[in-house]
């Protein structure tokens, strides 16, 4: 199927995407109040997480409901539906491997949904917290 719109139209939107989501900025900004220091989108890990605290082997992804396919929220687009059942089955073929990737290197790796965020931010980072801590406590244990 063709595409409804023009090339330089198709240019201007995908110019529009930004590296980084406001749920991300969000997120981030409250792990920083409340210490934790990271990197985001650090292109050196595998799969590019959106949080990083290498010194914790820990990764944090936050995921959207419409291109991770929430199954509570996710949605299939009613046009162009191969295109885009390649495309979100895609990337949770890569979702797989990249949690795969983690696990087998002794990381902590978590996912957290857009609707949790928008939900209840301040749940969320309170598990983020403790998810970290954990993370920090086994890291201090194995170096004893």
């Amino acid at each position: 199927m063709a595409d409804k719109i023009t090339k330089e139209q198709r240019s201007k939107v995908m110019k529009s995407i930004k590296s980084q989501s406001q749920l991300e900025n969000l997120v981030s900004k409250e792990l920083w109040k409340r210490g934790f220091r990271y990197r985001k989108n650090d292109r050196s890990l595998f799969g590019k997480p959106d949080i990083s605290i290498k010194k914790y082997k820990v990764v944090i992804f936050i995921d959207s409901c419409f291109w991770h396919f929430c199954e509570i929220h996710g949605h299939r687009p009613k046009t162009n539906q191969e295109y885009w059942d390649k495309k979100l089955n895609r990337n949770i073929q890569r979702e797989a491997k990249v949690k795969e990737y983690y696990t087998q290197r002794g990381w902590h790796i978590i996912r957290i949904w857009e609707h949790s965020i928008k939900e209840d931010l301040d749940a969320v980072i309170d598990e983020l917290s403790a998810f970290i801590l954990k993370a920090k406590d086994i890291s201090v244990r194995k170096n004893i």
